[in-house]
This record gives C-alpha cells, sequence and structure tokens, in this order.
C-alpha cells in the first residue's frame, strides 16, 4: 500500500484569539502563546497517528494559506503561536512528523509572501552587473518545481525555525509557492494543485475590478501573476498588515467582529452617521436627513464587507458567487498558468485542495478545460467566527499517497450537539465511482470512537463553545 506523501492543513490562523489553536488565558480572550492550545497538541496527536501508517518515509506538509493571522493579531503573538507548533510536529526529542514543509501564503499572512518575494528578487539582481537593465519585479512562483526551478525560500518562518536549537542547522526546511503549487506524479499523467483560494472573492481582486470599471475597454488580467501584481498591495494593505498597526489594528479586529453581530453593527454604523452629519453639515440639509443617508451608505458598504464567503452560514459549503469565482480560475487563471508551464499537456487526472472559506468539502466538479472529474477538496478553518453555531464551518487535514489518491479527514463541523463533532474520513468521487486505496486505507486506520479522534472530538466540541462564548462575550461588552 502507497505511503501517504502530503498532508495539508490550512487557516490556522496562529495568532487569532478565536482561532483553536492558539493558546488563551483561562476563560479569556486574550492569547497565552508560550504554551500549545490543548486543540493543538490533540491535533498534532492526530496528524502523529497519519504519519505512523508510512512505513518508508515522512510525509511534506502543505500549509495552504492563513498560517499566520497578521491582519487581525500582532506579528509576536502569531509567531510564537506558530513556535509552539513547530515544537510539537519537529520535536526536539523524538522523530519529526514531516521531512520537509510547503508554504502556499494567503491573504492574513500575505505580507510574508511579500517579503519573500523582495528577498528572491534582490538576490537575482545582486547577480546583474551594474550598468545593465534590471526586469519587473514578478509576483508568482511557477506552479510545479522542476530541475530548473530556483526554490523561493519561506524566509521568515525559516527564521522562526532556525530560533529553536535543535533545528539551527536547517538550512532549507520551508519553501515558499505562491498563488499556486502543484505535484505530479512519475509520468505526469496526475497532477494535484494547491491554492490557499482567496482569489475566488472578488472581494481580493478588487483593484483589477475597480480599473475594468474605469477603463472598459482594457482587458482584465488572466494570468496569476497579473492578478497578483494588480492587487498584492490592496491584499497586503488590508488583510495582511492591520495586526501591525498598533492600537488602529486592535480596534480593526474589534470592528470586524461588531460588524457580524446586527445589532453592533447597526449601533456603529449610526454613530459613526452621527458623527459625520454633526461634524460636516451639508447646506439645505438638516443633521436628522444627513444621518439618514448616511446611514444607508454605509448599510450598504457593510453589507459588503460581511457578505465574505467565509461568514456565510448557509447548508451550502459554497454560495452561489464562490462557486461562480471557483469555476472562474479553475477553468481560467490556474488552467493557463498549468498550461504556460507544461506547454498545454493537461494531466488527464487533476486533485484541486483550497481552504480560505473556513467550510470543508470534499466533491466532483466537472470544471471546463480538464480531461475528467476534477477531486476538489476545502481544508476548513480552525476560527470560530460566529457566536452560534454555524454547521458548515469546521476543518478538515487533506491527505495524498505517492500514487496522488487523495481523501480527507473531517476533523469537526460546528454543531450544537457535542455528538455530531464525531471524526470521518470522506473522498471526492461521483456516482459509480469506486473508492480510491488512500480513501481504503484511511477509513480501516481511522476509527472515530477510539483515541486519538475520539479525544479530539470531544475537546473540539468544548472548545468551540467556549470560543463562541467569548466572542459574546467580547462583542457585547465593546458595544
Amino acid at each position: 500500500m502507497a505511503d501517504i506523501r502530503y498532508v495539508c492543513l490550512s487557516d490556522t490562523h496562529f495568532g487569532a484569539y478565536n482561532s483553536l489553536l492558539t493558546n488563551l488565558k483561562i476563560a479569556q480572550a486574550e492569547t497565552s502563546p508560550l504554551k500549545p492550545s490543548p486543540v493543538l497538541r490533540q491535533l498534532v496527536n492526530c496528524l502523529r497517528e497519519i504519519s505512523s501508517l508510512n512505513q518508508n518515509q515522512k510525509p511534506t506538509l502543505v500549509l495552504n494559506g492563513d498560517i499566520l493571522e497578521l491582519a487581525l493579531a500582532t506579528t509576536n503573538e502569531a509567531a510564537m503561536a506558530f513556535m509552539r507548533f513547530l515544537e510539537l510536529v519537529i520535536p526536539e526529542d523524538g522523530d519529526p512528523l514531516f521531512e520537509d514543509i510547503v508554504f502556499v501564503p494567503g491573504n492574513h499572512d500575505h505580507h510574508l509572501w511579500e517579503m519573500d518575494r523582495e528577498t528572491q528578487y534582490l538576490n537575482h539582481i545582486s547577480r546583474i552587473e551594474p550598468g545593465n537593465r534590471l526586469p519587473i519585479p514578478w509576483h508568482a512562483t511557477n506552479i510545479f518545481e522542476t530541475g530548473n526551478t530556483v526554490t523561493v525560500p519561506a524566509s521568515f518562518l525559516m527564521g522562526l525555525v532556525t530560533r529553536l536549537p535543535h533545528l539551527r542547522r536547517k538550512k532549507k526546511l520551508i519553501t515558499s509557492f505562491y498563488p499556486n503549487y502543484g505535484v505530479t506524479n512519475s509520468n505526469g499523467s496526475r497532477a494535484v494543485l494547491f491554492h490557499h483560494g482567496h482569489f475566488i472573492e472578488d472581494l481580493y481582486k478588487l483593484m483589477s475590478n475597480l480599473r475594468s470599471l474605469l477603463y472598459p475597454d482594457r482587458e482584465p488580467p488572466r494570468l496569476p501573476w497579473d492578478i497578483e501584481a494588480e492587487n498584492f498591495a490592496w491584499i497586503d494593505f488590508f488583510w495582511s498588515a492591520m495586526g501591525r498597526s498598533g492600537g488602529v489594528g486592535e480596534d480593526i479586529g474589534l470592528l470586524y467582529e461588531q460588524m457580524r453581530d446586527e445589532d453592533q453593527r447597526e449601533r456603529l454604523l449610526h454613530n459613526l452617521s452621527t458623527s459625520l452629519a454633526e461634524r460636516y453639515d451639508l447646506p439645505g440639509w438638516g443633521d436628522w436627513m444627513e444621518t439618514r443617508l448616511l446611514d444607508w451608505v454605509f448599510d450598504l458598504v457593510a453589507k459588503r464587507v460581511t457578505n465574505m464567503e467565509r461568514l456565510q452560514t448557509e447548508d451550502k459549503p459554497l454560495s452561489r458567487d464562490a462557486q461562480r469565482g471557483l469555476w472562474s480560475y479553475v477553468e481560467g487563471p490556474l488552467k493557463e498558468q498549468m498550461d504556460h508551464e507544461r506547454r498545454g499537456d493537461t494531466p488527464s487526472d487533476v486533485t484541486f485542495v483550497f481552504g480560505h472559506t473556513h467550510k470543508p468539502f470534499a466533491n466532483d466538479y466537472n470544471f471546463n478545460g480538464y480531461p475528467e472529474w476534477v477531486s476538489t477538496y476545502n481544508t476548513g478553518g480552525w476560527v470560530v467566527d460566529n457566536v452560534d453555531p454555524a454547521p458548515v464551518h469546521g476543518a478538515a487535514v487533506v491527505l495524498l499517497d505517492e500514487d496522488l489518491n487523495g481523501a480527507s479527514i473531517r476533523l469537526y463541523n460546528e454543531a450544537s450537539d457535542a455528538g455530531d463533532y464525531r471524526v470521518r474520513v470522506e473522498q471526492a468521487s461521483h456516482p459509480g465511482e469506486p473508492d480510491n486505496p488512500l480513501y481504503e486505507k484511511l477509513a480501516e486506520n481511522v476509527d472515530p470512537d477510539e483515541d486519538p479522534w475520539a479525544a479530539f472530538s470531544d475537546l473540539a466540541a468544548t472548545t468551540v463553545h467556549k470560543r463562541a462564548e467569548l466572542l459574546r462575550r467580547r462583542i457585547n461588552s465593546s458595544g
């Protein structure tokens, strides 16, 4: 039986107080990242159980974006929480769980890609003789690593690695790929493509959309590096830098939480409207009319912000807009980059793995341009975004074996009943398709009623409830 070759996690949001993987002070919404959270410890026990199924090699860990929370937490908090993870998966006094780590940045840790990208560019131009023309900085890596590929070290994450005494001699443990990463089997007939998932939402292509509105005759960007070139500053500014903005960053985090509560949102926006109407008096308008007008405008803007995919709690894993965005990205920019690198040779069997939405699922999709059904997995997320349980929200780990068969271990979905937190094994398939060997292997070895899986389920149920109560208390007390 083939060994597990890749283990994929995303949306850990290390450093965020509402992440189950960030340790908190007892009964407080205040982080305590010098120790690992209980859920993180139990998750690593589950990952160790997965790794123990291998006979010949350690798997590669793929961290598929939003690993560090840099928008709603400070860098030091995120770094310390991530280091607790490193200490558990690559322990000083035991076998490491993984051979190496691939990092595919998301929107909340996008700034780490900017650091890697700029470092790579400086290293490149340092080899160009003065007086020669310098190339335009590029905004993406190749999808696939080949013999000619110059890999990009994850400089910040590797800096954290080398802080640990037993890892100081590591020269290359974590490499960055952005925005897409891919692997193929030995003959190239099968491929697995990873993308964090933010480019399935128009919100993260805001600058391109504005440009199209202003200049409708200009072609919109078609390739991933062009999308990133037009939107990287916006993503970095709002989604990956706020945590470093001192008191403003803290207030933005609080505002983000309050905007999800309808009563708090109306109160906040009305206060803003009233203050602006009193400060900037429009000729011929009374403050009451100005306030009503501003209420209407701000409500429209707020609804766009709170309509982000990860905050949608309907029963479907993807909203209609997100489905359109997924089809558009997989059939367009992702396919074009893959064709560009493989000179039009599309693998006959493709798997797509993404996160970002915090809503895990496993499904087959018949994307245009791909020879067969595309097995599609979402890894979910580890934060509690809502004061009431959202059953579509949860987390999964996606696994791939040496033959690139895929399967998902659904670790939990939010629920009111603790009994609904049972772990289960899933595969992306369509009716009539036989089970793949990896799914069969995991279904045989993952018993949700035995530890470490049962212990994880019990702990996740308790912790999600506690974090939701902390969120409710934080929103209400700040109102």
